[in-house]
């Protein structure tokens, strides 16, 4: 006779009258510590978040990472009375890479979110810390442009293909809105949000400092951490900027 198909246990445990062992059930209980940045309850929140961001930064960029990917969802904001302690922080280190050494040519790997990619990349340039510290700056900007308070957000039309548009004409767009300051000043005034319109002078010096006379930089200036800092604290106490 053929052999059987029935499969047959080689096994040499028994059966007993033995109870089965009490399984054990487990829960892991998640807190949220913070919301992203654009979720803040108030423009000097949303200025101080950005300042302690860009603290943040820099103390990685001491420890030898470049962030790469710093937008809108990935600054985050603490407003927990409850627990003070990382009042803002960053998150999602995934495309974090280490700083190539001084002389190398550096990652050229188009990477991020392609809303907030700085130009040098889009145009295929290494990347740098000073890319990392324009991002800063774009994600300033599109908060202005796109949200209207804290959880009031609209669409842009003209700001929407740079979610699309290949890279170099996304590079030439982000040209046009810096390259000149009377320009930035109108696209401000046509865009910014009433609610955050009080900012547009504060982000116009920030655009200033990254990018002089309207031109992509040209050498790293570690410089900027400061004066980035400043701009924010300074904008904190100014009294026009309103809720």
């Amino acid at each position: 006779m053929p052999p059987s198909k029935r499969v047959h246990s080689a096994s040499s445990v028994k059966l007993t009258d033995e109870l089965p062992l009490n399984r054990v059930y487990r829960r892991i209980i998640l807190r949220d510590y913070g919301k992203p940045i654009y979720k803040a309850s108030s423009l000097l929140a949303l200025l101080a978040t950005l300042e302690g961001c860009i603290k943040g930064y820099d103390s990685l960029h001491n420890a030898g990472l470049l962030y790469r990917d710093i937008l809108i969802n990935n600054l985050i904001i603490n407003e927990d009375e409850k627990n003070p302690l990382w009042t803002s922080f960053l998150i999602d280190l995934d495309l974090a890479i280490k700083e190539p050494r001084e002389g190398t040519l550096g990652v050229k790997e188009l990477t991020g979110t392609r809303a907030f990619m700085v130009i040098s990349v889009l145009l295929g340039e290494p990347y740098s810390f000073m890319h990392d510290l324009e991002l800063f700056f774009w994600v300033l900007f599109w908060i202005c442009i796109h949200y209207d308070g804290p959880y009031k957000s609209g669409v842009v039309p003209r700001f929407e293909k740079w979610i699309y548009v290949d890279a170099e004409e996304l590079a030439s767009l982000k040209k046009g809105v810096i390259s000149d300051e009377d320009d930035f000043l109108k696209i401000a005034e046509n865009n910014f949000t009433p609610y955050y319109s009080s900012l547009t002078p504060w982000a116009n010096k920030v655009r200033r400092r990254m990018f002089p006379n309207g031109q992509r930089w040209q050498k790293p200036n570690a410089g900027l951490y400061s004066s980035f800092k400043e701009i924010l604290r300074e904008a904190q106490k100014d009294e026009n900027v309103v809720e």
